[in-house]
């Protein structure tokens, strides 16, 4: 929402949509229904937020649609990275002061909510780089793509058979492929930053 505000698109602002609170942006199936059914069924855990509004008309004249919602589809991943690198580097600075040396339950539980948080973000960025409409991943390609071949993988996101065929296909193979990008990119961070 941020990239597409600094690129002049006031959507999501007047939406309510530019804030950091979860609950402005919970989806009703991705967020709660599919998540509930999830752990019920023991199956694979995904959901969802609602996606951000976007509207490219109303970019600066500056900046062509198609870069503007590349730029904007980046922005998600890409603070999921940034995110993951800050907890990498707070980790790091908290293992040097020596106070995860002193056995406790509070270190404990700080390691662990620091080391989950970090494996989410990784996951998600990750995820949402896969080119399957509705993930950011799918607006990055259309915005590579030369302007007739995206206008043809466009067409897969506005007609919803599509979409679910994608994520029937997510949900089938996705953990197989993801797991070592997942993990080559956590490692990546945490070499980068010498937490690792």
């Amino acid at each position: 929402a941020r990239v597409a505000y600094a690129l002049g698109d006031r959507t999501a602002l007047a939406m309510g949509r530019m804030n950091l609170n979860p609950l402005s942006h919970i989806d009703l199936f991705g967020t709660i229904i599919l998540p509930v059914i999830a752990i019920w069924s023991h199956g694979p855990f995904f959901g969802w937020a609602k996606p951000v509004p976007v509207n490219p008309l109303m970019f600066k004249s500056k900046v062509r649609m198609r870069t503007g919602m590349l730029l904007t589809a980046i922005a998600g991943p890409l603070s999921n990275v940034v995110f993951a690198v800050v907890l990498a580097l707070l980790f790091r600075v908290v293992a040097a002061s020596g106070l995860l040396d002193v056995p406790s339950k509070l270190g404990t539980a700080v390691t662990m909510l620091v080391s989950i948080t970090f494996q989410v973000n990784v996951a998600l960025a990750v995820f949402n780089f896969i080119p399957v409409p509705p993930l950011d991943g799918s607006k990055v390609l259309a915005g590579l793509l030369p302007e007739r071949l995206a206008a043809r993988y466009e067409f897969l996101e506005r007609n919803p058979v599509f979409v679910i065929l994608g994520l029937v296909l997510l949900v089938s193979l996705g953990g197989r492929y993801l797991n070592w990008p997942i993990q080559k990119l956590s490692e990546l961070i945490l070499h980068v930053t010498g937490a690792g």
